[in-house]
């Protein structure tokens, strides 16, 4: 039972016409419904988490430091992907395009070479 009850047969009759017993059928079967959606989406999980700020404070470090480290990673291999398609055009002496990438690849290079310590 993956989607909400239908209840739309039931109330084109009307609520005179149903029982009681229908009645109850119907909101039983709306709450093990509602169950079992808030069991999928782990709630209780998410609220014991919020009892506990101290896991809670480690966890948003912990994943932090990785979504930190996964960007550093990214940016690197972006930015040493760039200079190496540069350095390419460069290669081929453009007229205008070829002397203005040079220029940006010496000064990176000139920077990398740098030290900062």
């Amino acid at each position: 039972m993956d989607q909400a009850p239908d209840f739309k047969r039931e109330t084109e009759a009307g609520a005179e016409a149903l029982s009681q017993d229908e009645k109850l059928s119907a909101v039983y079967r709306l709450t093990l419904w509602l169950a079992r959606e808030m069991e999928k989406s782990r709630v209780a999980e998410y609220t014991q988490l919020l009892h506990s700020p101290w896991r809670l404070i480690w966890l948003n470090i912990i994943s932090g430091i990785a979504r930190g480290v996964g960007i550093a990673l990214g940016f690197t291999f972006f930015a040493a992907t760039i200079i190496y398609v540069l350095q390419m055009l460069g290669a081929l002496n453009l007229p205008i395009i070829g002397d203005y990438i040079a220029d940006i690849v010496r000064i990176v290079q000139h920077q990398l070479e740098l030290k900062t310590f």
